[in-house]
């Protein structure tokens, strides 16, 4: 076949390639369309493309068909199965409801689907996100001062009545009144 757009040929198709498709691969090129597994048609990538000479394949057809063979390599322990056990006396039933590991678990739990609820904003908390302070999990975003909006550690803050407060708008708010307190020592004080 003539290649008449200059470009190189498709490993797969032999048919030409141009740069706005092209897929290159061990000095090969291909059409991005053209770039799949050769045994179970999966599109590839760099990091799950295996090349057997000038074959292309998915690490998993990879493995199967030119992987090591034998018990503890893709057929023994420890791979997934679909028997259900009927051959060693096992009664499979199926339709089984799901039941929560713990009935009990507190409706605001329930409610954002097994996370904690952020006290701010009342969206789920999950682990990547969470900050404890004040005994609750708060999103970092949240973890703020609720009056200035300074951002918080859990060794800078103070609670009262469930929101978080900086040391100091804590102190303003509700710290003791009068002479002495909310100035510090030896403050100057300038009154008219």
């Amino acid at each position: 076949m003539p290649n008449w757009g200059g470009g190189k040929k498709c490993g797969v198709c032999q048919k030409a390639v141009y740069f706005a498709e092209e897929v290159q691969c061990e000095g090969n090129s291909f059409h991005k369309s053209c770039f799949l597994c050769m045994v179970c048609k999966k599109n590839l990538d760099s990091t799950t493309v295996a090349v057997h000479g000038e074959e292309i394949y998915c690490k998993s057809c990879y493995g199967k068909k030119y992987g090591p063979k034998g018990y503890g390599y893709g057929q023994g322990a420890g791979t997934l199965s679909t028997d259900k056990g009927e051959s060693l006396g096992i009664k499979y039933e199926e339709g089984q409801p799901h039941r929560p590991t713990n009935p009990n678990a507190s409706r605001m739990a329930q409610k954002v689907g097994g996370a904690d609820g952020c006290p701010r904003c009342g969206q789920a908390v999950y682990a990547a996100e969470k900050v404890i302070g004040a005994g609750k999990s708060w999103h970092k975003s949240c973890f703020r001062c609720a009056k200035c909006g300074k951002s918080l550690e859990s060794t800078t803050l103070a609670d009262k009545d469930g929101e978080i407060y900086c040391k100091g708008c804590y102190g303003k708010n509700f710290g003791p009144k009068g002479f002495g307190f909310g100035q510090g020592a030896g403050a100057l004080v300038h009154s008219q």
